[in-house]
């Protein structure tokens, strides 16, 4: 199986994020593809996040309908930091015969050789790294730091083209907190949960 693995904190979970997902999903040939909402992402620990519970059903809420995407909960039932390197080494341990692809943002691309054991991380999955029209060229000299110049080039000629989409949950939360909409920006049944659950409202 060709199993795309697609991390983050999902604090909300919108449009961008699941255009992106089918995106590789076709582009890459993926059977499947596995949200892994994280526990505690490393690069946000000054920030407090919403319960893992409401994410995790805002997630499931957004991706139902399509069969080839899956929740995976690898990452809130070990609890603590989330660290790639980890998720991927459970997932391989579990499923040694699937190849891994790790999606990246240009931002993720850059910011790789940083990240726990990014070497490793590249030895059991692929890096799929995600493009937008407008957006500058990832940054694949970071990448060759971590796995030389040649692995480096065979990841760019996989690289995916999405729309150009400006959402950002950053922007859906300061919207909802503010009293805006945010229809059309995140599936309706999302949207209808954060309101049922009054989610990113003031205090």
């Amino acid at each position: 199986m060709r199993l795309g693995i697609f991390g983050g904190s999902f604090d909300p979970v919108h449009y961008g994020h699941l255009i992106a997902a089918e995106c590789c999903r076709e582009q890459a040939q993926l059977d499947e593809l596995w949200f892994v909402p994280a526990a505690v992402p490393p690069h946000k620990l000054d920030r407090q996040l919403s319960l893992a519970a409401d994410r995790e059903e805002m997630l499931r809420l957004a991706i139902g309908g399509q069969e080839a995407f899956r929740l995976c909960r690898l990452e809130l039932e070990r609890g603590g930091v989330s660290y790639t390197v980890d998720t991927l080494e459970a997932i391989h341990g579990s499923r040694p015969d699937d190849t891994l692809f790790l999606l990246l943002g240009g931002d993720s691309l850059r910011d790789l050789p940083t990240w726990r054991e990014p070497k490793r991380i590249c030895e059991l999955a692929t890096p799929l790294v995600v493009t937008r029209p407008g957006a500058p060229e990832p940054d694949y000299g970071a990448l060759a730091q971590v796995v030389g110049s040649d692995r480096a080039q065979e990841v760019r000629r996989q690289q995916v083209a999405m729309p150009q989409i400006d959402l950002s949950s950053t922007d859906l939360r300061q919207r909802v907190r503010h009293g805006q909409s945010i229809r059309y920006r995140t599936p309706r049944a999302v949207e209808a949960y954060i309101t049922a659950h009054r989610l990113y409202r003031p205090a």
